[in-house]
């Protein structure tokens, strides 16, 4: 009884007593159980109800749906960046230590709900994985891939819940920047394919998104190796800039903004730096064995119809009819 005394105790001291009481009222804040209760059930259905679901069922269309959403997170996301700079870092806002201003007054009252309304933003992220259930893209629900959405989704509600403005702003900044150039690629390559390989400033994407930390779109697959390369560049580049500004908290000790998210960010940006670096070496520098060449039958064909079997090999077909085998994961036809 005394430890459940304890750790009531303690959750209502967290929760209530030392939270931002500007942003306790907002939906999804004033306890974390409402937040909890939708990533259970983005983790259950993206990793087993989903797939389950559409064992037998073919791939979902929603080219449509996929492009103006990229279009809304467009939006979003440069609406979210200017904001940061016109009640942030134009206003004087420091990248070596800001303080939270918990003051009830205009401009500290909008911080709070753009840092809102960007953790919505992180919410509405978790589209991306269900979109790949719903398109039969299970490969691409890697555990990189869903580790990072959930781990924002929790990281964000967080900083909303206790400091709300500050140091911490930084990161939506530059990550809603980030999402802007990436979104708008997407929403291009979705209206047509050809600006996949035709975009002059796409390699400049993954260099763009390696130093801000997030990983979502540099494992999903959305273009060609060369822009998954880029992609991946990109977010490199976050993570570094992200650390890198909170980092220099530790040599600030006279910084009133607080020091223990540092045990937090630090910790699951090293994290998230090693996922990346193990997945881009086994993405783009470990060397997969050569596929073996086909071996032909040296067997004359009858009829001129001749196609290959699953080994490889040359079959012969004696009725003149089109040859159509697997091989591997695309169908041959010798016609």
């Amino acid at each position: 009884m005394l430890v459940l005394r304890y750790l009531a105790s303690f959750y209502h001291y967290v929760n209530y007593e030392v939270s931002d009481p500007r942003v306790n009222d907002w939906p999804l804040m004033h306890t974390p159980w409402p937040g909890a209760t939708i990533l259970g059930l983005y983790l259950m259905f993206v990793l087993k109800w989903g797939p389950k679901w559409m064992e037998h069922r073919k791939p979902f269309r929603i080219d449509t749906i996929i492009k103006y959403y990229n279009l809304a997170q467009v939006f979003i996301c440069a609406y979210l960046f200017i904001e940061g700079l016109r009640l942030g870092y134009l206003r004087g806002y420091s990248f070596l230590c800001q303080p939270v201003d918990y003051s009830p007054t205009e401009v500290p009252t909008m911080i709070a709900r753009r840092c809102y309304y960007y953790f919505l933003v992180k919410v509405l992220d978790l589209l991306d994985t269900i979109f790949f259930v719903l398109r039969k893209k299970q490969n691409q629900v890697s555990f990189l891939h869903v580790y990072h959405h959930t781990g924002m989704v929790m990281l964000i509600w967080s900083g909303v819940k206790w400091f709300p403005g500050g140091h911490g702003v930084f990161m939506g900044f530059i990550n809603s920047f980030v999402h802007v150039v990436m979104y708008f690629y997407y929403f291009l390559t979705s209206v047509s394919p050809k600006y996949k390989g035709n975009l002059w400033w796409k390699k400049y994407i993954t260099q763009l998104q390696i130093v801000s930390g997030p990983v979502e779109k540099a494992l999903i697959g959305v273009g060609n190796h060369v822009t998954d390369h880029l992609l991946l560049i990109h977010h490199q580049i976050q993570f570094g800039m992200i650390f890198l500004q909170w980092f220099v908290l530790l040599f600030q000790p006279n910084c009133a903004f607080p020091k223990w998210p540092l045990f937090v960010i630090l910790p699951q940006n090293l994290f998230m730096f090693c996922l990346f670096l193990d997945f881009y070496y086994k993405a783009y520098m470990k060397k997969k064995p050569l596929a073996a060449k086909p071996q032909l039958s040296n067997e004359p064909a009858q009829n001129g119809k001749t196609c290959a079997d699953l080994n490889g090999h040359t079959n012969v077909n004696h009725n003149g009819s089109n040859c159509i085998k697997r091989n591997s994961s695309k169908e041959v036809t010798a016609s």
